[in-house]
């Protein structure tokens, strides 16, 4: 992230690990909807798009994890450093939360 958008923003420098983070969670989460609509219908026109949507969904995923892989916020071999990553990204969101409240004087 631009360090001078992050200045007028507010925002930690993690917030890109952060985004990421979030978009693989969501992505993880389109596989499995996509190959549950897919057991789920009956017409062969609806399962071939959703079959369609799938795979476009796990290329998304797998090019995502190779960007956060190669940009060192995912370790999925490694899990003593995933944990330490994943406490440094909960830490950056809270603060994140945080700074949002505050700016709302809640």
């Amino acid at each position: 992230m631009n360090s001078l958008f992050e200045k007028l923003s507010g925002m930690s420098p993690m917030t890109d690990q952060v985004i990421a983070s979030d978009m693989l969670i969501a992505a993880k989460t389109g596989v499995k909807t996509y190959a549950l609509a897919i057991t789920e219908t009956a017409s062969p026109v609806i399962r071939a798009i959703l079959s369609k949507q799938l795979e476009e969904e796990i290329a998304f995923h797998y090019e995502l994890t190779n960007y956060m892989i190669d940009s060192g916020y995912y370790y999925p071999h490694n899990t003593s450093a995933q944990f330490k990553t994943d406490q440094k990204m909960m830490d950056a969101a809270l603060e994140i939360g945080y700074k949002q409240d505050s700016a709302h004087g809640s």
